[in-house]
């Protein structure tokens, strides 16, 4: 996963991560943002209607080993799971193809995004970092969302609670595009959809729930059976933007299932683990590749810049 040659790419995802710190605080060795998370061990089984649709190495194998991790939103490392502010929730997934090759997917429990570019999520953040509570209105973040509707419809849109990491259903923002083996292009967005169903928990009952549930429960619930999701892609039509995040498509455009995730155990040296793992955002593989979406370089560089230091923090511990 290399740098970017944009040098303007890496001062503007510093700038991102400085900023974030600025909201979040500055928590060493842990992630900027979703800096909460668990790492779980899995295995990927393909349907066949993915190799219609990509060359990709693990949607014709038998099966591929998987890492997972679900994570909570902000830079808090112990924000509580009753905190509605640690919604929407987030799921990566490595798929491992053989030694040092991988592909990731990107997810959060939301379809929505509030910007489409860098630049504006730099003035977001710097938007929310300028509008302490009880500042006069209107205060810097509702001159923003009063100008930049995608971000107000991000802020606005429903993020309840899941009962369980294992009954939300996540949502890759950025379009990519698949090719098949005889040069086919199709764009997707991936989803990853529970087995069990989508479950919520009302106010009411989320006010009696500990701060640590989500975590505390996964691992009964993996030993018990384990967890199951479907990973699948919705299909873009002719004319759907594919280079805005912050554009949907609409519902009725088809979805593919394209296998099955079968997650089995909590990895050890869990903690660990997560400083040194970097998921990235760009595929990197055959059959699968990026769109134009500039979201998808930036949080690439993003990523690395701020996994290296986390890796160094992680050394000088």
């Amino acid at each position: 996963m290399p740098l970017p040659d944009n040098k303007k790419l890496i001062e503007l995802s510093n700038d991102l991560i400085a900023q974030f710190r600025i909201v979040f605080g500055h928590h060493k060795g842990y992630r900027p943002t979703h800096a909460r998370g668990v790492l779980v061990s899995g295995t990927f089984v393909p349907a066949s209607a993915a190799h219609d649709l990509s060359a990709a190495p693990h949607f014709s194998a038998s099966s591929t080993p998987v890492t997972i991790r679900f994570s909570s939103s902000t830079g808090i490392p112990l924000i509580p799971d009753t905190d509605p502010s640690a919604n929407p929730r987030g799921l990566a997934i490595r798929f491992h193809l053989g030694d040092h090759v991988h592909t990731d997917v990107i997810s959060h429990s939301t379809p929505f995004f509030p910007v489409r570019d860098g630049a504006l999520f730099l003035d977001f953040l710097k938007s929310i970092a300028a509008s302490p509570p009880g500042a006069a209105s209107p205060s810097p973040i509702e001159q923003f969302l009063g100008s930049h509707p995608a971000a107000l419809a991000f802020v606005q849109a429903p993020k309840p609670t899941p009962v369980s990491f294992a009954q939300e259903a996540y949502y890759g923002v950025n379009a990519l595009k698949f090719v098949n083996s005889v040069g086919k292009a199709t764009f997707i967005r991936y989803r990853v959809i529970p087995l069990e169903g989508t479950k919520n928990f009302s106010e009411a009952e989320l006010a009696g729930k500990d701060a640590g549930f989500l975590y505390d429960e996964l691992p009964g619930r993996l030993h018990d059976g384990g967890v199951t999701f479907k990973l699948c892609a919705q299909v873009a039509e002719e004319g759907d933007v594919t280079d805005d995040a912050t554009v949907h498509w609409p519902e009725s455009r088809k979805v593919v299932d394209l296998g099955t995730l079968k997650l089995e155990s909590i990895i050890e040296e869990n903690k660990k683990e997560q400083k040194h793992i970097i998921f990235d955002p760009i595929p990197r593989i055959k059959g699968i590749e990026p769109s134009e979406d500039p979201l998808l370089e930036l949080r690439a560089a993003l990523y690395l810049v701020s996994g290296r230091e986390r890796r160094a923090a992680e050394q000088n511990e």
